[in-house]
Formats: C-alpha cells, structure tokens, sequence
C-alpha cells in the first residue's frame, strides 16, 4: 500500500494553494480583466489533475511502471525544451523574449518543469549503477567517473539558463546534482570541488546578463547596511551600491511579511497584493501568506512541508532499491531547495530568483510536475518497509 500520510499531506498544500490563489490574486484579476475566481478556477483544475496524477501513479507496480516514467518526463521534457525556440508563436509564450511555456488547450506549461523531475530520475538511475563509495580512488578519477553527467548538466543549463533565460532552475538543479553525489557515494572533497566549480559558473551567468546583475544590486542595495556596517571603512565604501538602484520587490515584500505580525490581517485583508508586490500568488506567495496568516501561518505551512519532506526520506531510507532511495532523496531535495531559494528571496537573505514554491505558487506546470515526482515516490513506497 502507498503512503497515505505523504499523499494526504500534499493533498492539503495543495488545497492552501487554491485558497491563497484566490485572496491574492485579486488584484491581478482586476488588471486582467478575468473574473475574482479565474485564477482560482484554474489552480483547482491544476490541483485536481495533479492529485489524480499522484493517485494513479501509486497504483503502479514500481518495478515495471517507475522507469519508463521516469524517461518519458526526462527525454520528452528535454526535447521540447530543444526545440520551443523553433516553434511558432501560436504554439509557446514568450516573456522577456524567451520561450519557456507550450500552449496546450488553453493552458501553458513549462517543460522545464518536468525535466527536472525526469533529470532527477536519469541522475538516481544512473548512479546506482555507475557510481559507489570512492573507496581510496583519488579526485582526478572522480571527475573522470563523473565527467559524462557533467556534460548532460552542462547542455541542460546551457539550455535553461540562456536560451530560456532561466538561472533560478539551474541553481536548484545543481544544488540538486551535487547532493545526489554526495548520497552516491562521492567523497567530500570532490563535493566541494564541484561547488567551487559551481560557484564559479554562476558568477560567471550572473555577469553575463544585465537583468541579472541589475537583480544582484537591488538585493545588495536592501542588504548592504547591515553588512557594511561590519568591514572598514575603505572597504565598505568600495562595496556600497548607489541609493538609486531601487529594492523594490523585496522591500515591499519585508513590508508584507512585518504588517502580517503574529497572526496576519486575515483572509483577503492583505495591502500588499494591491499592485505593491506583481503577481504575488506566484512567486512571493510566502509574503502574502505571511501578510494574511502572519507568523502562525508561515509556521503552519512550513511544518507541513517539513512532515512531507520527512515522509519522503522516510520512504527513501526503507527502500532497498538503490536507485528508488536516491530517486526519492533527489526529489526531497529538490523540493527542499525550491523551498528555500523561494523563502531566501522573498525575505531579503538572497537575491530573487523567480523559483515558485511548490505545491503553493499559482501555475499548473509546477505543481503537476512535482506530483509526477510524488506519485512516483509513492508507487516506490510500496515495497519500502514503513511504518
């Protein structure tokens, strides 16, 4: 029998999403033009198509069923994010000029979404049968043993990261990758090799892009005070950012989360979704849940997420398939760091990286591909020993 705890518990993030769609859109939907409940409507759709994807999902037999799922979201995702350059406008929506989503019936969805649950799969499969403990086998030989995912991870973040014009993903996923390694069997030592190299990558997207580093100087200018006021003088004069370069998102976002107190203004009384914070059902979801439920609410929310993070460890640990435990960390992790990428930004710890919060943030292509993940987990869970 699947897990029902972990299903039960997605089941009702999901159901806070499609209440905090509706309180929070509402100013969106004025500018739209849309009904008060459109964005709602269609987050319960998403929502009822995802649950249903994770019920039917753990009705399947993991030894037959879980692979070819798992290649089908990593080779069909990866091919469409190919070739969405190439196909016509009446086909994709571009913003900002890149093409990240497919118009299928009326609705958009973003392959990049399912890619990196079906990547998360080819990495679990893919290191329990090439990979180990490092034994006494020296760095040069770890990266001549892990120089072929390197290069699938190379094409996929050139992919994201320039022709969808997409960093936050590519941090996820990498993050993702290096902590797989570490589950795998890879030696410390090589994990912060990789980061390094990975940090060194990411400067390197960072100041290659405009939007990017205009990104970075807002952060830095809300964030430069409290830092500054540690170095020296000279040093803390060369580092400083003009007063111009304006925080404005994630000012008017630490303004949501202090007006919402301890327990919030209340459902629907929030100020900060007039026009203040753009599109706060998506990405700043956690501020307008902290505006309306206040402290409570985030911490509700957030020991939901945690609970659903143990039952997915939980499965990982009692499985005796190699590549089901690492498949299941994966998806923890990349669940986890969404999490944090998300909550770090909106609160000022780092720079806004444009990663939903899954289960949470209004979009049908976010929470259904992380129900292909859960449901897989799910039909995993029925061979782990659990109690």
């Amino acid at each position: 029998m699947a897990d029902r705890k972990l299903f039960a518990l997605v089941c009702v993030l999901i159901g806070i999403s499609v209440l905090l769609t509706y309180s929070l859109s509402v100013y969106f939907t004025i500018f739209s033009g849309v009904g008060e409940f459109h964005f709602a409507i269609r987050q319960f759709i998403f929502g009822t198509i995802s649950i249903f994807i994770m019920w039917s999902l753990a009705q399947g037999d993991p030894d037959r069923h879980l692979s070819p799922v798992g290649f089908t979201l990593f080779i069909g995702s990866a091919f469409l994010m190919i070739i969405m350059p190439f196909l016509p406008d009446f086909l994709v929506t571009a913003v900002g000029g890149a093409k990240r989503w497919i118009k299928v019936f009326g609705f958009s969805l973003a392959p990049v979404e399912f890619f990196k649950v079906g990547f998360v799969y080819f990495l679990a499969w893919s290191f329990s049968r090439k990979l180990g403990h490092h034994g006494d086998m020296g760095i040069k030989e770890e990266f001549i043993r892990f120089a072929p995912y390197g290069i699938v991870f190379i094409g996929a973040m050139f992919v994201i990261a320039f022709v969808q014009n997409d960093l936050g993903q590519v941090v996820v996923l990498g993050l993702t990758l290096l902590f797989m390694l570490m589950f795998a069997g890879s030696s410390f030592r090589f994990f912060l090799s990789l980061l390094l190299g990975a940090l060194l990558f990411f400067l390197f997207f960072i100041f290659t892009a405009e939007h990017r580093i205009l990104r970075i100087k807002s952060w830095w200018a809300l964030a430069q005070n409290s830092v500054l006021d540690m170095l020296p003088a000279r040093l803390a004069t060369a580092l400083r950012v003009p007063t111009e370069v304006e925080p404005y998102q994630i000012g008017h976002s630490l303004n949501a989360i202090h007006n919402g107190g301890l327990f919030g203004t209340g459902v629907a009384n929030g100020t900060f979704k007039l026009g203040f914070l753009s599109e706060v059902h998506t990405d700043f979801v956690l501020a307008g849940l902290a505006e309306e439920f206040g402290f409570m609410g985030i911490l509700f929310v957030t020991l939901l997420f945690m609970w659903m993070l143990q039952r997915i460890f939980k499965i990982a640990n009692r499985t005796r398939s190699t590549s089901t435990y690492l498949f299941s960390i994966g998806i923890g992790l990349l669940l986890a760091f969404a999490f944090l990428v998300n909550a770090y930004g909106i609160s000022g710890i780092t720079p806004i990286k444009g990663i939903s919060v899954p289960f949470l943030s209004y979009g049908g292509s976010a929470v259904m591909a992380a129900s292909f993940g859960i449901g897989m987990i799910l039909m995993a869970s029925k061979k782990a020993k659990m109690e």
